[in-house]
């Protein structure tokens, strides 16, 4: 007996209204159970949905550029008789391999047509246009079927593209971005981006464009903090978890945004929203690009458990296997440059959030203590921070709470 089931959106974390970008089949296929039906995507990262059964598809109910949520309706699926396996989480795929270049399968790829007077785009293209003031219907999008990128948005607003022939000049008078033929100079590769860091390049380009970033720079003495953790790591070597800087480094984070909830906020219009919970994304460098993991409920762990979920999701990092929600829902994030070098920079704030901390690599030096020269570990930090919500003394406040935790981590018990 053949029954017809209805294929739903599962779960996909906290994303809601995403765009399905690609769509890999048509009426009439045969699919197998855990074939992509179509992709979406969030502001964060690209998702195959798969199918939750093997059997033949007889519709799809969403085209490109829908807006799809969990529970939406996306197909039809004749199957024999058999009940689909329950949806599972979805993985996104922005860190995984490129997706196949569609002009191996034209066949899979439906596409409705939209109006005549709107242009191809994503609602996170057009979500992206809209926060730079950009028309849509003033780019060339050089994306399938002339669709539009972030990437033709962005070389909108640098003035990359050509201006009309009515000689409109450059967006906001910015001058066009060189075009140069690097090849007549000497050898040169070109290689495609990945899908990671067209994305993350273009939140952090947003982001830049639209924060006005202020950047602290301070010093902070962890010299009993750094013999601290060389001791509990000597105790817990047989436990398998390491007491990483950067977890002690989390935990002070989460006592300095208590103490100033400014930094633990988001603009939303004209209004402040105070968070009264305590997420912390920190960067992780993958073959991929930047990805942010995000540690919930910091103030509410240990350490330890703050260290092992670290290594956990640094390594589902690398894998390309973080979940959307495991990159969700940060309230501030910390980029530690420790395990490579540098002393001072200027970290991006990653949007919604209104603060992120830059963490250099710990150097000693020679310091006089009641007359006697001693040798002290001190750790450069870079707080970069939204001048529409904090002003220069709360955060030079931030920074000398948070050396003075880090100095003395007894100041946690307080």
């Amino acid at each position: 007996m053949k029954n017809v089931h209805e294929v739903r959106m599962p779960d996909i974390g906290d994303a809601r209204d995403v765009g399905v970008i690609e769509i890999r089949v048509k009426a009439g296929d045969a699919v197998l159970e855990g074939q992509t039906l179509i992709i979406v995507e969030t502001d964060k990262a690209a998702m195959e949905i798969p199918s939750p059964t093997t059997g033949v598809l007889q519709s799809l109910t969403v085209g490109l550029d829908d807006k799809v949520s969990e529970g939406s309706p996306i197909a039809l699926i004749e199957s024999e008789g058999r009940s689909p396996a329950p949806a599972p989480m979805i993985e996104p795929v922005a860190t995984l391999a490129e997706p196949r270049q569609l002009a191996s399968a034209p066949a899979l790829i439906e596409v409705r047509e939209p109006p005549t007077d709107m242009p191809l785009a994503s609602p996170s293209v057009r979500k992206f246009s809209r926060e730079l003031g950009v028309s849509l219907k003033a780019i060339q999008g050089t994306g399938l079927r002339c669709r539009i990128t972030k990437e033709d948005v962005l070389a909108h607003v640098k003035g990359a593209l050509k201006v009309s022939e009515a000689g409109a000049q450059p967006l906001g008078g910015v001058l066009p971005w060189p075009v140069v033929d690097f090849a007549k100079y000497g050898p040169v590769e070109t290689r495609a981006l990945s899908r990671i860091r067209k994305i993350s390049g273009a939140n952090l380009h947003r982001n830049w464009v639209m924060i006005p970033h202020v950047t602290n720079h301070d010093d902070a003495d962890i010299t009993q903090l750094e013999q601290f953790r060389v001791q509990v790591n000597k105790e817990k070597a047989q436990s398998g978890v390491k007491l990483t800087l950067l977890a002690l480094l989390m935990k002070a984070c989460a006592a300095a945004l208590k103490k100033f909830p400014e930094f633990n906020a988001s603009l939303n219009g004209d209004e402040l929203v105070l968070k009264r919970y305590c997420h912390i994304g920190f960067a992780a460098d993958t073959p991929q690009g930047l990805v942010v993991p995000v540690i919930k409920d910091v103030d509410q762990k240990g350490v330890l458990a703050i260290a092992r979920e670290m290594s956990a999701l640094a390594e589902k990092a690398r894998e390309g296997k973080l979940s959307v929600a495991e990159m969700s829902g940060g309230c501030f994030s910390i980029s530690s440059l420790g395990g490579i070098g540098g002393t001072y920079f200027t970290p991006i704030i990653n949007a919604p959030e209104v603060a992120i901390l830059g963490v250099g690599k710990s150097r000693e030096r020679l310091a006089l203590e009641g007359g006697q020269v001693v040798t002290r570990n001190i750790l450069p930090l870079s707080l970069s921070w939204d001048h529409r919500v904090i002003d220069g003394a709360t955060a030079g406040r931030f920074n000398a709470y948070l050396g003075s935790v880090l100095a003395d981590y007894r100041r946690l018990v307080l």
